[in-house]
């Protein structure tokens, strides 16, 4: 008996296999792309982190519809329109020029503007929009600040902070009632603060941090002093994190628990420093008027204070 072979149920399929016809390739989908890495090849000119800031601030968008996810997937294709405002936050906020020449420009920096931003963009006016930044002061510090005109100038600067050669004094209202030394030095080491990486804290692993502070004046109620800071050392936060420490935390300092206010009562009144050239300079700038309307407050201030630094040359 001769058999015959097994039928195929699906004839077509038969004809593939034996090579009579050939089946049409698989239709691929287009591959989608993260939003970001998109804006990356086409703006080339910001690194990826911008690029995110931008999308997440809603200034891009993607076929005409503005997109806030840099995690969202497209085709490549798409047109994509950034649009970055040119109007700048605090733009209101300028600084007083103390003193320029070819060199260099001293500036009082008012409370609020930024000395320099930390990344590629910033949607603010800061202080490096003036000149080359040399030193910072916080955001809500007020100030005396220089800046340099050059590189070869920024450079010369720099190290005299580095070196611990320039020579500055802070006024500060702090809370805490009075103080148990109305004079003082404070060597106190600081370390950052691993639950909190922004903020800093005492601690005897720390980087050595030196000031020296003087009680220039108390309001009526004895609750708030006056006191002249005088920093030896530049690290983060210092004399925000001695005051706390001491039980006298800057008023308006929210960060180290100081009493709420309208801004942050520290602020640079002097800066000593060499320029080009040799030439040993001091510039003063006198503390803001709200300093003296709040340590005297109440009835009568314990001590008449004075914020009104005396002017040299």
């Amino acid at each position: 008996m001769i058999r015959t072979g097994k039928k195929f149920s699906k004839p077509e399929l038969s004809k593939v296999i034996n090579g009579d016809t050939v089946l049409p390739e698989a239709e691929v989908a287009p591959e989608k792309v993260r939003l970001d890495v998109l804006a990356k090849e086409f703006y080339k000119s910001y690194n990826r982190s911008t690029l995110q800031k931008f999308i997440e601030s809603g200034f891009m968008s993607v076929d005409g519809e503005v997109v806030t996810r840099p995690s969202a997937k497209y085709e490549r294709g798409v047109k994509l329109d950034l649009k970055v405002p040119e109007v700048m936050k605090n733009a209101d906020l300028v600084p007083e020029v103390v003193y320029e020449d070819d060199d260099v420009l001293v500036v009082n920096k008012p409370s609020g503007l930024l000395s320099e931003a930390k990344g590629e963009y910033c949607p603010e006016r800061t202080l490096a929009d003036y000149g080359l930044v040399c030193h910072r002061l916080d955001r809500d510090t007020s100030g005396v600040m220089i800046l340099a005109k050059t590189p070869e100038v920024q450079k010369f600067l720099k190290k005299q902070f580095q070196t611990r050669t320039v020579h500055k004094k802070y006024y500060a209202v702090v809370g805490g009632g009075a103080f148990k030394l109305n004079e003082a030095r404070i060597d106190l080491p600081m370390i950052r603060n691993m639950k909190r990486p922004t903020t800093f804290l005492v601690n005897a692993n720390g980087k050595e941090a030196e000031t020296f502070y003087r009680v220039i004046g108390r309001s009526g109620d004895g609750e708030l002093s006056l006191v002249e800071l005088r920093p030896t050392t530049g690290r983060t936060h210092q004399l925000r994190v001695h005051m706390k420490y001491l039980g006298h935390p800057i008023v308006g300092d929210t960060v180290y628990e100081g009493l709420p206010s309208d801004r942050l009562y520290l602020h640079a009144g002097e800066l000593e420093i060499t320029l080009p050239g040799s030439v040993r300079r001091v510039f003063e700038v006198e503390a803001p008027d709200e300093f003296n309307a709040l340590i005297n407050r109440g009835a009568g201030a314990k001590e008449t204070p004075s914020v009104t630094p005396k002017k040299r040359g």
